[in-house]
C-alpha cells in the first residue's frame, strides 16, 4: 500500500477557549490526533499567540509542515497584559465576534492548493466556543466538543435550566449569598450528584439577576452542546461513571478520553515535543530544589491561571504555611493578587527561608509527579484536579469561580481525597488544614485514596486494554473519520 498523500491526510482544526487550562488539553488532543495520522491546525488568539511567543520563545511555534499553528482576533481591546483577560468579556467577545474570523480561516486552509494542507475534515473546539458549530455545518463535517470541565462540573451546568425552573435562583437579594441560603440541598435529585448543595454548583449561578452575561452563556453554550456530533471529556469512566452515563443520557455520544496527559505519554512524539502552551515562562529550578527534599514532605501551592486574591487573604495564606512548620513550593503568579503586586511580608519570607521557594510559574505536572511531593493546595481546577489524581496526591481545596466548586465537592465527599478551605481564608484554618494533609490520620487515608485513583487513572490510559484508550480510538472511527450526513 503507497504512503497516504498530504491532501488525502485527516485534517482537524482545534480551537480552544483562550485561557490557561482550556490551551493546554486541547493541545494534548491535538498531538495526540497528530500521532494518529492527522494533519493538525491549532488555532490561537492573536493576544495568546503573542503571549506563547514570549514566554516560549519566537520559534517555539514553528511546528511541523503536518502540526500548524493559526490565529484569529478575540474581538477584545489590544493589550499587552502578561494577563488572562476577563473571562465574562471573553466569553461574550468570542461568542458575538469569532464566527466570521473563523470561516475566513477554514476558507483560507480550504484553499488546498494556496494552503497547502488537506481540506479541513472535522473540527474539535472548546465546550464554551460552540459558535464553530454554524461553520461546521456549512461544511458538512463533524464537529466534536471538548469539554474541558469534568465530567460532573460539566453536569451541573446543564442543570441550570432546572435550578432556575425550580426557583432556586435568581437569589432574591444579595443577603443570599451569606445567609446560609447556598446551603440548601438540591431536593430534585440530579442522578450521580445526590447530596449536593446550591454552593457546590458551578459558581455563575450565584447571581439576583437571569440577565448576568455568564448565566446567559452557561444556558446557551450547554443548549447547543446537544448540536454537536460528539462530546469529549478529559476525565476516565472508573473516576466519574454516574455522571458521564448521566450526561450521555441527554446528549450527543460523550467520549471521557483522560487523563489526557497519560494517553500522549503513551505515544509521545518526539517531534513536537517542543510544542508547549504555558503562558507564563516556566521556572524549571524548582524541580532542582525539589530533588533535594525527602519524599512526601513538601506542600505545593498554586491557584492556577485565573485565580485572584485579596493582598489580604495572600497574607493569610502565607502565615498559615509558614505557622503549620511544613516545607512548601509555592507558585505566586505576577497577577494573583487583585489590582496590586503580591507582596509577602519580610517577616514571612525570613522566617520560611530554610523550608520554602516561591516562583513565578511551573511545569506542573512534573511537579506533581515529584516523589518529595507530598500535598496540594490547590484552587480546584480541573487539569489540576485531574494531574494531581494522575500522580496519587490528596489536595487541600479553596475553590475561586465556575465549576471548580464542584469539583472540590467531589473530591472532598465522593473521591476521599480533599478537604475544603473556607472562602474566608484564615491562618488558622490553613495551619491547620496543611498539618492534617501532611502529617495527620485523615491526610493519611486522602494519600491512600489518591493511590488507589492514580492507579485507576493509569489503567484507563493503557493500550487495548484501558476504557479511555479505547474511547479515543473509537471517538476517531466513529465520529472525526466518518463522514457527516
Amino acid at each position: 500500500m503507497g504512503a497516504i498523500s498530504l491532501l488525502e491526510k485527516p485534517h482537524v482544526v482545534c480551537i480552544p477557549f483562550p485561557a490557561q487550562g482550556h490551551i493546554n488539553p486541547m493541545l494534548k488532543l491535538a498531538k495526540l490526533l497528530h500521532q494518529k495520522g492527522f494533519h493538525v491546525t491549532f488555532v490561537n488568539t492573536e493576544f495568546n499567540h503573542g503571549r506563547l511567543l514570549k514566554s516560549r520563545g519566537p520559534d517555539s511555534l514553528k511546528g511541523l509542515a503536518s502540526f500548524r499553528f493559526e490565529t484569529i482576533p478575540d474581538g477584545l481591546p489590544v493589550s499587552d497584559a502578561d494577563a488572562t483577560q476577563d473571562i465574562s468579556s471573553l466569553c461574550e467577545s468570542t461568542t458575538n465576534t469569532c464566527s466570521a474570523p473563523f470561516k475566513d480561516l477554514l476558507a483560507r486552509l480550504n484553499d488546498t492548493v494556496s494552503s497547502n494542507v488537506p481540506p479541513v475534515s472535522c473540527i474539535i473546539s472548546d465546550g464554551v466556543m460552540s459558535f464553530t458549530l454554524e461553520a461546521a455545518e456549512e461544511l458538512g463535517i463533524p464537529e466534536v466538543l471538548l469539554w474541558t470541565t469534568s465530567a460532573c462540573g460539566f453536569l451541573a451546568y446543564t442543570q441550570y435550566a432546572k435550578l432556575i425552573e425550580e426557583g432556586y435562583v435568581p437569589l432574591k437579594d444579595a443577603s443570599y449569598l451569606t445567609n446560609g441560603y447556598l446551603d440548601t440541598v438540591i431536593e430534585d435529585e440530579i442522578p450521580g450528584m445526590e447530596g449536593i448543595r446550591l454552593k457546590d454548583i458551578p459558581s455563575f449561578i450565584r447571581t439576583t439577576s437571569l440577565d448576568e452575561y455568564m448565566v446567559k452563556f452557561v444556558l446557551q453554550e450547554t443548549e447547543r452542546s446537544r448540536k454537536a456530533s460528539a462530546i469529549i471529556l478529559n476525565t476516565f469512566e472508573d473516576l466519574e461513571h454516574d455522571c458521564i452515563e448521566t450526561l450521555s443520557s441527554i446528549l450527543p455520544p460523550v467520549y471521557a478520553v483522560g487523563p489526557l496527559h497519560f494517553l500522549q505519554k503513551d505515544v509521545e512524539d518526539k517531534s513536537l515535543e517542543i510544542l508547549g502552551s504555558n503562558l507564563w515562562k516556566e521556572d524549571q529550578h524548582c524541580l532542582e530544589w525539589l530533588d533535594s527534599k525527602e519524599p512526601n514532605s513538601v506542600v505545593y501551592v498554586n491557584f492556577g491561571s485565573i485565580t485572584v486574591m485579596t493582598p489580604k487573604q495572600l497574607i493569610e495564606f502565607a502565615w498559615g504555611l509558614a505557622n503549620s512548620g511544613q516545607t512548601f513550593l509555592w507558585i505566586i503568579r505576577p497577577d494573583l493578587v487583585t489590582g496590586d503586586e503580591a507582596i509577602l511580608p519580610p517577616e514571612f519570607l525570613e522566617a520560611t527561608k530554610e523550608r520554602s521557594l516561591l516562583a513565578n510559574w511551573c511545569p506542573q505536572e512534573k511537579v506533581l509527579s515529584h516523589p518529595s511531593i507530598g500535598g496540594f493546595l490547590t484552587h480546584s481546577g480541573w487539569n489540576s484536579t485531574l494531574e494531581s489524581i494522575g500522580s496519587g496526591v490528596p489536595m487541600i481545596c479553596w475553590p475561586f469561580f465556575a465549576e471548580q466548586q464542584t469539583n472540590c465537592w467531589f473530591s472532598c465527599t465522593k473521591w476521599g481525597i480533599g478537604m475544603e478551605i473556607d472562602s474566608d481564608v484564615k491562618r488558622d484554618e490553613v495551619e491547620i488544614l496543611v498539618k492534617e494533609l501532611m502529617t495527620g490520620e485523615k491526610g493519611k487515608e486522602m494519600k491512600k485514596r489518591a493511590l488507589e485513583w492514580m492507579k485507576l487513572a493509569k489503567d484507563s490510559a493503557k493500550n487495548s486494554e484501558g476504557s479511555s484508550h479505547n474511547n479515543l480510538e473509537k471517538l476517531i472511527h466513529q465520529v472525526l473519520l466518518s463522514t457527516k450526513l
